[in-house]
């Protein structure tokens, strides 16, 4: 049995919620995955604020049609697609994705669009090779207390420094 008209809508409407939410979307080829499967997909998208959406491709255009930002999933709209939608974490949704397709070997990236700009292949793994957001972070924090302290040593360093030039001065002195 087929959808409805309204339930076709309700679709597209849902579908145009996610993609207002949404920081990037991928496009993948879902054909010959079980449904066991996509749910594992799904689970470790869950961390970083990813789903995974599988709608057919005219509900997709319907959603998209005059919404600019998105439109340029227009040419990634053939054959069986299942859409990754992130708000979050976009490193580690990518990583989630990546290692998915590493252990099923079924699932393949069409593509995807990231601030209204088609990502390449390399460009994708390019992203999900950056650090996440929490080693970015860690890494910063790193950076500042490391600065801090070399601040702190160096102002701590003057009085002392001045300290010793006075004693040095006063020994020469007295000779």
């Amino acid at each position: 049995m087929g959808r409805t008209l309204e339930s076709k809508k309700q679709i597209v409407e849902e579908i145009k919620v996610l993609l207002d939410k949404a920081e990037l979307a991928l496009v993948l080829d879902y054909k010959g995955l079980s449904i066991k499967e996509m749910s594992d997909l799904r689970a470790r998208l869950e961390p970083s604020n990813g789903i995974c959406k599988v709608t057919k491709n005219t509900l997709m255009r319907q959603a998209i049609n005059g919404n600019d930002s998105w439109s340029g999933l227009e040419s990634l709209l053939t054959g069986t697609n299942a859409f990754v939608l992130v708000k979050g974490d976009v490193g580690s949704a990518l990583k989630a994705v990546q290692a998915f397709q590493k252990d099923t070997k079924k699932s393949e990236t069409k593509g995807g669009l990231f601030e209204g700009k088609i990502l390449s292949q390399d460009e994708i793994k390019a992203i999900a090779a950056l650090p996440s957001k929490e080693a970015l972070m860690a890494q910063i924090a790193t950076a500042l207390n490391s600065l801090t302290t070399k601040i702190a040593v160096g102002i701590n360093e003057v009085p002392s420094g001045l300290a010793r030039s006075l004693n040095q001065h006063s020994q020469n002195s007295e000779s």
